[in-house]
């Protein structure tokens, strides 16, 4: 940290101090994460150079325990510093959001677990998978696990995985619905992440066969939902955090990062772009544009300030030392799809305004709209799902849509 960073009065720097040291080496990166964008799409996997600066600037440790080396802060920073290398590149921000966030899914895990992930490598870096993609059968001492896992992002630049599977007892019945931690060197990876956005995400398949996971290294997802966890108690307010939602939310922040590079690109452009087949030498002495810019600004706003304030929800739970109840939960988990709509919509906009000029391969506009299309899409922000499980726990219907609430 800097030295000049204001400090509290013990003399330790305050979270607030905190939080904006990790967000000012975000925001830092941003011109090397614009220059390597386009070598990420193309070689589909981030560029070596931008993993070691994401590593430097210590977003894989954001959530990590102080114990092991890390800032062990709040979602509220995660997201800010998501949101803040969005805006330089959606690959980045994607892979450092979704490997901070399984290293603290990974300190749900009883201590043992996590004496093993982050004892002898602070800088150990969990990916996963929370889909139940793999069966465990019951062996001595814990669980035989095959299977197959898409869409790891980050895959190349872990240590571990966090993966789902159906746990099946002696008679081959399913008893519970598990994430297992794995050593990376345990599980192979099948290239089959092509596609049309988040290129560098490099967001592969994961396989194993007969892995042997301890009991250890078993979390049961149905109880994590309703908040219990098999970690030691300790004074660490930031894995009391509620399951469901610290999951669902932090996967907006690439994207408002994206909204804003989106807006800040059609603003620049319009102050010197003409308006085709109109009188207007400048796109922004247009009345329609300004309309249109005024339009995607607020959405961008609407999506901002959802997030925010159900982001500061969570960590206020967490702080308080409960976790949120199923109503709460409910409520984040559509804002978390809603705020998710606002960005596509106001990149939309954005990309109407600009014109057909946002899709040549040397405009931005091209690859944060793909990389947005795709993000949005990840199966914890599918709004229809969301606004389901909200408008049930509206009416009190009790029948549950989804465990990830």
């Amino acid at each position: 940290m800097n030295s000049n960073s204001h400090q509290d009065e013990t003399g330790a720097l305050s979270k607030e101090a905190i939080r904006a040291e990790l967000v000012a080496r975000a925001v830092a990166l941003q011109p090397l994460l614009r220059e390597q964008a386009a070598r990420g799409e193309l070689d589909r996997v981030l560029p070596v150079e931008v993993v070691d600066a994401l590593a430097e600037a210590g977003v894989f440790r954001l959530l990590t325990p102080r114990r092991y080396g890390g800032y062990e802060t709040d979602l509220r920073t995660l997201t800010e510093v998501s949101e803040a290398l969005g805006e330089g590149d959606g690959s980045a921000a994607w892979v450092g959001m979704i490997i901070s966030v399984t290293n603290w899914l990974a300190c749900l895990f009883p201590d043992k677990a996590q004496e093993e992930v982050f004892g002898t490598d602070p800088d150990a870096r969990v990916t996963g998978v929370a889909a139940p993609t793999g069966m465990g059968e019951r062996v001595p001492g814990g669980w035989r696990v095959s299977g197959k896992w898409s869409y790891n992002s980050g895959a190349p630049h872990a240590t571990w995985a966090a993966v789902g599977a159906l746990l099946k007892d002696d008679s081959g019945a399913v008893v519970d619905q598990a994430l297992v931690l794995i050593p990376a060197s345990e599980l192979t990876v099948e290239d089959t992440w092509h596609t049309a956005g988040m290129k560098a995400t490099a967001s592969n398949t994961l396989i194993g066969r007969d892995v042997f996971v301890p009991e250890h290294r078993v979390l049961s997802v149905p109880a994590a939902a309703e908040g219990t966890y098999p970690r030691a108690s300790r004074e660490e307010a930031l894995y009391g955090s509620t399951f469901g939602p610290m999951l669902l939310l932090c996967l907006v922040g690439p994207l408002l990062g994206l909204g804003r590079a989106a807006m800040q690109a059609a603003v620049e452009a319009a102050a010197q772009k003409p308006l085709s087949f109109t009188v207007h030498s400048r796109q922004a002495d247009s009345v329609g544009v300004q309309i249109q810019l005024a339009e995607a600004a607020l959405k961008l706003e609407t999506a901002r300030l959802h997030t925010y304030r159900a982001v500061d929800e969570v960590d206020q739970a967490a702080s308080s030392g409960g976790p949120l109840d199923y109503a709460a939960r409910a409520h984040v988990r559509a804002r978390a799809g809603f705020a998710a709509q606002q960005v596509l919509e106001a990149i939309g906009t954005l990309l109407n305004v600009h014109g057909a000029s946002s899709f040549a391969y040397t405009s931005p506009l091209q690859r944060i709209w793909r990389d947005a299309g795709v993000a949005a899409r990840h199966a914890g922000l599918v709004p229809a799902v969301g606004l389901e499980v909200y408008g049930k726990s509206l009416l009190g219907i009790s029948d549950r849509v989804s465990l990830m609430v």
